[in-house]
């Protein structure tokens, strides 16, 4: 895919949905995807389109197309882990420790007068995300409250609906490598939390490994 690789702008933007243009060019299956690269639709590299499309010749055998209205991604039949919302693939699902209900996740509330406590339910939206969130508070210190998703709950029971503290940053997620491979500590990676509604690939630096056991920081929703 060098060749192609050449031909893209290379302004390694993001736009695509892809971390670099060589990623673009290893995962382009037909000239139709590269309507993802808006850069290229630019006057000054005219003609482009039409070599990159002598260019492709992809074997099909083992793969099946994963199409979308404005994109082409490939993907392995069985081993590769496609987010439902965006199409993007990510190297593991993440899954709950043993006995938990969802992943434990780390948030930095941005309401200065939210105080939470160990077993408060509460909703907040994460940054970045359209979807409300329920958790219950494992702990919380200096700033930062470390919580489970437990959805919304109180609608079982004809409760008032968890106080709204409003936008959360997650800092940081923990659990375990369900499918997919373990990653290293220090790799950025792409992953799908299985509790995730929107089921939305993020990204994040691993930073701590311990069997199928995983803490990832620096977590975005931006895939990297």
């Amino acid at each position: 895919m060098r060749p192609i690789e050449k031909l893209l702008p290379g302004y390694n933007c993001g736009e695509c949905g892809f971390s670099s243009c060589r990623e673009f060019a290893r995962k382009l299956v037909d000239v139709a995807g590269l309507v993802r690269c808006p850069i290229l639709k630019q006057e000054r590299f005219r003609g482009r389109t039409e070599e990159i499309e002598k260019l492709l010749d992809i074997s099909s055998k083992d793969k099946e197309i994963v199409r979308d209205e404005d994109k082409l991604i490939t993907a392995e039949k069985e081993n590769d882990i496609i987010g439902v919302l965006d199409g993007l693939s990510a190297d593991f699902s993440l899954a709950p420790l043993p006995g938990e209900p969802s992943c434990r996740e780390d948030l930095h509330p941005f309401n200065p007068v939210a105080r939470l406590e160990e077993g408060d339910v509460f909703r907040y939206r994460p940054l970045g995300c359209p979807i409300t969130h329920f958790a219950r508070v494992l702990k919380s210190s200096q700033g930062v409250v470390t919580v489970h998703l437990v959805g919304p709950v109180h609608l079982l029971h004809g409760l008032p609906a968890p106080e709204d503290i409003g936008i959360c940053m997650v800092l940081a997620f923990e659990g375990t490598v369900c499918r997919g491979r373990r990653p290293e500590v220090g790799e950025t990676v792409r992953f799908l939390p299985e509790h995730c509604m929107m089921q939305k690939v993020h990204s994040g630096v691993v930073v701590h490994s311990e069997g199928m056991r995983l803490r990832i920081e620096g977590i975005d929703l931006k895939v990297w």
